[in-house]
């Protein structure tokens, strides 16, 4: 019988602040499926003594749940089967390694929960066992290209928005006809960009901040939602901030991160990371308006090229909007002086974004508005990337949320937000009364009557 850990909040034998280690995806050992179960066996048996991540995801109690059920009541009886069920669940949101691990690094049981899942993820794709489904979902940038093109755009909308094509989407694809799926426009935000003619700025430079941006738009940024660009170019140019956009851009890699592809990962980096350090030598910062994809250039890229120094240049110099907004404020270089006031807004502050540490910025700057409100809640949605959307996960990911739901549903505010538009249109789908989310970049712009 294996011995339980035992819990505690402390980090035996340091007092030092978490750190990672290198993710060393290229070393054959990395795939090594023996030792992978050997390393996952450790960690779910650490996980089993301590059971403080019981209620962020499906992972942990798909574990406990077969610690109980087995023979010995240990993980060592634990069907191996249930191992790869723990991965399926993992949509990598870090928030147990952020949140709620007492033995992460530097503590000696050296506990990466996340990083973990993506080794057995990685080790899943290389054998070839990954559905067609999850493939063509990931490939974010390919679907926008063909969803964006004119009529088609309005064809594969119109589709989706019926029922025969959403029982069609189920069969086919495997994504689940109440699933929130995104609409697509024909006119790219980086297309209307192009258009956009910046009248003078003369932001000054700060500490922390250089007063000029080049806006990583993302892939759902650009075709899904490009009103985000747009609400965020109009917000920092009435700061005196110029926002460009370097000359190329592709996904910055999470979709393929969480399915295990991390080759394409790789390839997407060697076309992103150039272009944007180009910016930067350029004089400018970045910024993305997504919370994973700024989470991919801060903390997931840098650890899977520990020893590429242009990846941990565009790391320094990439920021949150609200992060980069609140910083230009405590240098005395946001303007404060609103037009309307927004009243009481349910904010629910993403999992890649709480995972940033950088606090709670949106929260912050929203606040600055006069007669403003925000009530902060601080769960998961259940969205999760593409998990939410898929036929099996669905009901999961819906239970997930509903604390989160029941929340804005309680609140009685004004507006319900997210920093994940993605998230809002989960908390959507589940409301009684189904009412759009409004991004915070679009109260901002609000409150400054543009």
């Amino acid at each position: 019988m294996s011995s339980k850990p035992p819990v505690t909040s402390s980090r035996e034998g340091s007092l030092e602040a978490p750190t990672r280690h290198p993710v060393e995806w290229k070393s054959p050992e990395f795939y090594n499926e023996g030792s992978l179960l050997k390393e996952m066996e450790r960690v779910f048996d650490i996980c089993h003594g301590c059971r403080r991540c019981f209620s962020l995801c499906n992972s942990f109690p798909t574990l406990f749940d077969a610690v109980d059920a087995s023979s010995t009541g240990e993980v060592d009886a634990v069907d191996k089967k249930v191992y790869w069920d723990v991965v399926d669940h993992c949509y990598l949101c870090d928030m147990c390694y952020r949140a709620k691990c007492p033995y992460v690094p530097p503590h000696p049981w050296n506990v990466d929960f996340p990083h973990l899942m993506l080794r057995a993820k990685a080790v899943k794709f290389e054998k070839g066992e990954i559905k067609t489904r999850d493939k063509i979902l990931s490939a974010t940038d390919t679907v926008g290209r063909i969803a964006g093109i004119p009529v088609v755009a309005e064809l594969v909308n119109a589709v989706n928005k019926t029922a025969v094509g959403r029982k069609v989407l189920d069969s086919v694809l495997g994504v689940h006809p109440k699933a929130p799926v995104p609409e697509y426009h024909s006119t790219s935000y980086r297309s209307r960009h192009a258009k956009h003619r910046a009248s003078a700025l003369t932001a000054h430079a700060t500490p922390e901040t250089k007063g000029k941006v080049a806006l990583f738009v993302t892939c759902y940024g650009n075709r899904n939602e490009p009103g985000l660009g747009e609400d965020l170019t109009t917000i920092f140019e009435h700061n005196g901030i110029e926002v460009s956009l370097a000359q190329l851009e592709r996904c910055c890699g999470m979709p393929k991160l969480e399915l295990g592809d991390l080759k394409a990962v790789e390839e997407l980096k060697n076309t992103n990371i150039p272009a944007l350090v180009a910016m930067i030598d350029k004089g400018y910062d970045i910024v993305s308006p997504i919370p994973s994809c700024t989470l991919m250039f801060k903390q997931e890229l840098p650890l899977m090229f520990a020893d590429d120094p242009l990846v941990q240049k565009v790391k320094r110099a990439m920021f949150d909007p609200f992060e980069y907004l609140w910083l230009r404020h405590k240098a005395g270089q946001l303007k404060t002086e609103f037009k309307n006031k927004i009243g009481k807004v349910s904010y629910h502050v993403p999992c890649h974004l709480r995972v940033q540490n950088i606090g709670l910025k949106t929260r912050d700057v929203l606040k600055l508005v006069p007669e403003t409100e925000v009530q902060t809640i601080e769960r998961c949605s259940g969205h999760n990337g593409t998990y939410g959307v898929k036929t099996e996960y669905r009901d999961i990911s819906m239970k997930i949320g509903r604390p989160v739901i029941a929340k804005v549903e309680e609140s009685n505010a004004d507006y319900y937000s997210s920093d994940c538009p993605m998230a809002g249109h989960q908390i959507e789908a589940g409301l009684s009364k189904p009412v759009d989310p409004t991004h915070p970049l679009k109260l901002l712009r609000m409150a400054y009557g543009l």
